[in-house]
């Protein structure tokens, strides 16, 4: 559907503007349709994404200023999602042996199982990304990395 039908708004003040638009909206689109997929297995994106950090860090722990460096909301609070992530005994959080500073943060098995039950889940599948054909893929993200340079 377009973006003038969705919002109800017939004119923009430019291309650009509409543009802009389009793309704040369809993140919200995109993150909404995401978490419906994720609410059967009790997590949100934000604590999914700390997840698959993780699991590509282990068996190396993770600090948390290296989840916030890697996460995809850079608003999220990364030291409240791994309190929860703890609470769901889906990460192990222990004091770093070479710097009583630092916290490691490793994934534990329950966690790993539960992003192993999640991995269909990769790509945006049932979320609307995958009526794009492979090349439109790749151009869009050409122009979404063209966006942020």
């Amino acid at each position: 559907m377009k973006i003038e039908d969705e919002i109800k708004q017939s004119a923009f003040r430019s291309e650009y503007h509409k543009a802009y638009i389009n793309l704040v909206y369809t993140s919200g689109y995109l993150e909404q349709a995401q978490a419906a997929l994720f609410k059967p297995f009790g997590i949100t994106l934000p604590q999914y994404n700390i997840l698959r950090i993780l699991r590509g860090q282990h068996p190396k722990p993770a600090t948390i200023s290296l989840l916030i460096e890697r996460m995809l909301d850079k608003t999220s609070n990364a030291s409240r999602i791994v309190d929860k992530l703890e609470a769901k005994e889906l990460v192990t959080r222990k004091q770093c042996p070479s710097d009583r500073r630092t916290v490691d943060v490793l994934i534990t098995e329950k966690g790993l199982e539960l992003l192993r039950q999640m991995d269909g889940l990769e790509g945006g599948k049932g979320t609307g990304i995958t009526n794009l054909t492979d090349q439109e893929a790749v151009q869009l993200n050409a122009l979404l990395d063209k966006i942020r340079d």
